[in-house]
């Protein structure tokens, strides 16, 4: 059988309910153990109803991974990168954000020295660029949210 749409938001639906547990998911959500069940039935008659997103935004605050926003960006071919660090977490402002970026920024090119000194860049020399650029993302993510707190 071919994974469609909503077979795969079921899926993704019963391992957050699962992740949670069904009793905590029940009390954080206010719905009945039997509602969220039919939120992830593949069976015929419960195959229209999904879970609401103000329950999946109750669910996913409680659960180790945001597991229906990630499956909602692979159907739509976007890439998440998870980061469990909480992100209303005060760290400073967007001068403690332009030192970490200028930090982050020249690790990225030391490693990037140092993966180009061969003239190729290797599997693993990849994955650690790729780690340093995602780092520069969630700084700028904290200085674009910092920046719109002071532009409001």
């Amino acid at each position: 059988m071919a994974k469609t749409p909503s077979s795969y938001l079921k899926k993704h639906a019963e391992a957050l309910v699962k992740d949670v547990g069904i009793e905590a998911a029940a009390s954080l959500s206010g719905k009945s153990k039997a509602t969220l069940g039919r939120y992830y039935s593949d069976d015929p008659e419960h195959g229209d109803r999904f879970m609401p997103i103000d329950v999946v935004a109750a669910l996913e605050a409680a659960a180790r991974f945001p597991h229906v926003t990630v499956a909602l960006a692979d159907l739509r071919g976007i890439t998440l990168s998870y980061n469990d660090e909480k992100r209303n977490e005060s760290k400073g402002g967007v001068n403690s954000d332009v030192v970490t970026l200028s930090q982050r920024f020249a690790m990225l090119m030391a490693e990037y020295n140092a993966s180009i000194a061969d003239g190729k860049i290797s599997v693993n020399e990849a994955k650690r660029l790729l780690t340093e650029t995602l780092a520069i993302q969630r700084v700028l993510l904290e200085m674009k949210l910092h920046l719109e707190d002071e532009a409001t």
